[in-house]
């Protein structure tokens, strides 16, 4: 009777445990004091990760995403190699076994971190063979010593901010192919680095301000030697004490607009060791300061056209392409540390607005900068208005040199953290996008996700689970921050009250084949008023913001005789095959919203839905699938002012005798030429 008793009571245990297990409900982080048993997430002392990035080749993008991957292999990103002086193999020092050559430091490591991995996730076996060549050389190229690769001394001392890029290739590299070379010999890198005094380590100033990157990387290394090499631990403090300071407060260490978007993260890396939650501030506070400074402006970015300026924070200041897939890397690897879903927000925001719009639609050229407020985009020299002297707006193959290699790793990243796992042995959708995943769960079964959206230009995304017998995992979907009334159906029984903005709809239950989720998130207009910019306002709809629509006029123009005065290409590169173009307007742009709108933007403003564009890529003002009609008022002072730029905003609300006209907008990614913030126009 007892033994019984005592089964009744161990059977009904179980039977509440898995109860408790089974349910859906809201959660503000997955539950990190379990290990996930499939994948590596961090070893202790390292502070867990919230989520857990998936081997590359997991994830397989699909609708416009994947074209845009196409896109970049058939565009700049994978014929880069015929055209950049940099990539050229002959005398290039990155190709030597003792770093001797012409070239050699960030161009090539720059652009292989995105040509890599958009390779692997395309599954593109010239690419990959491409991108062996130049892994296979770095990894030849180690000296008795440990170090690798050009060698590239400043004052005196090693500068190691192309080896900082050249890891990350290598990390990419080896979580695609368990190349077995690549952790003895960035563990053997690691043990150069770290006897080498810190008088040497980290001075010149790149490498200085972005020592986060190399920090990261050690603790690749930790994780994946399972935390058996406890003095890399130390070789992270060591990095960390010879890094800018990103922790002081209300100040940065330098103002370039690359390094702020790229460095703020280091204190939260650093975290990762500390747990000590000064560090993990001192990132969100680098955050908030650039943009209360110079960030009131849509599109997630801010005003640093090179360096932000004290009075240059018009929405007319634009931003690096560099700086744009930066922090998108950075906000990306911030939802792994963090857990916190605005970094997923936030990686939409700037993914959906900004950066589609710094390249030419079939992705063979890009500018070096893009504004929110840009009104033309031509071959002129516009310094002051913007820091650099030459024709920074152009849309041009030959020129910019780090952008043009830097881009390359935008939408791969993207793409790769669209899912990711869970310290509980689950799955979490953070990034939404048509595509599907396999991954392990649970203790080791294999399912298939499949997602099937349009977003961001529609508000559904249907999940279809595929697993071969019943298993149980928590799946965790972002409720992004903007939804205020998200709606969850599971089998098509709805889910309510689980659906609170800025939180993770936690589905812990056991999956069969063929479960369907869908996740509704109705988008509606809303008015953002940027009372730091004149009191101008952008229109936003979900993770969408719209601009003006602009007529825009591209001139062809020779790249050679366009491009910025440190480019360089190589003798048998095209300019006939690879032009450049201005994009000037073909339609007046000075318009102000009126004052109407800020009232009710319901009726103010007109959602057109249109067909899913046959080429499956809505970033063009043809095909932009989604628009906006409303009415507006001409601002005849408001023109191209001394330096050739969009003139600085007037002050809402605007007074003028214009009349009201129908005017459009469309996504802000779509529109190469733009308004964004808005003068509102006096009643």
């Amino acid at each position: 009777m007892i033994r019984t008793g005592i089964g009744v009571l161990l059977a009904a245990s179980l039977l509440a445990c898995t109860k408790q297990q089974e349910e859906i409900t809201n959660v503000n982080r997955p539950d990190t004091t379990i290990m996930n048993v499939n994948y590596k997430g961090n070893e202790k002392p390292l502070k867990a990760l919230n989520f857990i990035k998936l081997p590359i080749g997991s994830i397989q993008p699909k609708g416009w995403l994947l074209k845009y991957l196409e896109l970049q292999k058939n565009g700049l990103t994978g014929h880069l190699g015929e055209i950049s002086a940099w990539l050229a193999k002959e005398d290039n020092a990155w190709l030597s076994k003792d770093g001797k050559g012409d070239h050699g430091w960030e161009e090539v490591p720059y652009w292989l971190k995105g040509y890599g991995d958009l390779a692997y996730l395309l599954k593109d076996e010239k690419m990959i063979k491409e991108a062996k060549v130049w892994l296979n050389a770095a990894l030849e190229s180690q000296r008795e010593d440990g170090y690798f690769g050009p060698e590239v001394m400043k004052n005196g001392k090693p500068d190691l901010w192309g080896n900082m890029i050249m890891l990350w290739c290598l990390q990419s590299y080896y979580d695609y192919s368990k190349d077995e070379r690549v952790l003895p010999f960035m563990e053997k890198y690691f043990q150069w680095e770290n006897q080498l005094p810190d008088s040497l380590f980290l001075k010149d100033y790149w490498e200085n301000s972005r020592g986060g990157d190399n920090l990261y990387s050690v603790y690749w290394l930790y994780n994946q030697t399972d935390g058996k090499n406890a003095w890399l631990l130390d070789l992270a403090k060591k990095i960390h004490r010879n890094t800018a300071d990103w922790r002081q407060p209300n100040n940065l260490p330098n103002w370039h607009n690359v390094n702020i978007a790229q460095c703020f993260r280091e204190p939260a890396t650093y975290y990762m060791q500390t747990g000590d939650l000064k560090d993990l501030e001192a990132t969100y506070r680098d955050f908030q300061l650039i943009r209360e400074k110079y960030g009131q402006v849509p599109g997630g970015m801010f005003g640093a056209d090179e360096n932000a300026r004290e009075g240059y924070s018009d929405p007319r200041q634009g931003v690096e392409t560099c700086g744009m897939v930066e922090q998108m890397a950075s906000d990306e690897l911030l939802m792994g540390i963090t857990g916190d879903p605005f970094w997923a927000d936030h990686a939409e925001e700037v993914a959906f607005n900004t950066y589609p719009a710094a390249v030419m639609p079939d992705f063979k050229g890009l500018r070096y900068i893009t504004s929110p407020n840009m009104s033309i985009s031509d071959s002129k020299n516009h310094h002051p208005g913007i820091d650099n002297s030459g024709p920074f707006l152009m849309m041009n193959p030959f020129s910019s040199r780090c952008c043009q290699h830097n881009h390359a790793q935008g939408w791969p990243y993207y793409a790769e953290h669209l899912f990711m796992a869970t310290p509980d042995n689950g799955l979490a959708a953070l990034l939404y996008s048509d595509a599907d995943v396999e991954a392990k769960v649970g203790d080791g079964k294999m399912v298939h996700i499949s997602a099937a959206t349009h977003y961001p230009f529609e508000e559904q995304v249907k999940f279809t689970i595929h697993t071969q017998e019943s298993v149980f995992f928590p799946y965790y979907l972002r409720i992004p921050t903007w939804c205020k009334a998200a709606k969850l159906t599971i089998n098509g029984e709805e889910q309510p009250g689980i659906v609170k903005g800025g939180t993770y709809a936690k589905l812990a239950r056991t999956w069969k084949d063929g479960d369907e989720v869908i996740l509704i998130l109705p988008m509606n207009v809303e008015l953002k008023t940027w009372e730091g910019n004149k009191h101008s306002v952008s229109v936003n709809r979900g993770p969408l913001t719209y601009s003006l629509k602009i007529q825009e006029n591209y001139v062809k123009k020779d790249s050679k005789a366009s491009a910025i005065g440190d480019s360089k290409w190589q003798k048998t590169a095209d300019p006939e095959k690879w032009p450049s173009f201005e994009i000037l307007p073909a339609s007046a742009w000075n318009y102000g919203l009126s004052g109407e709108a800020l009232k009710d933007p319901v009726k103010a403003f007109q959602v057109v839905k249109k067909d899913w564009p046959r080429n499956d890529f809505p970033f063009t003002p043809e095909d932009a699938p989604i628009v906006m009609k409303t009415k507006g008022q001409r601002i005849p002072e408001w023109k191209i002012d001394e330096f050739g730029l969009t003139a600085v905003l007037p002050a809402s609300p605007v007074k003028v005798d214009s009349k009201a006209e129908n005017i459009e907008l469309i996504p802000m990614g779509a529109a190469r030429l733009r308004i964004t913030s808005f003068p509102t126009i006096a009643p």
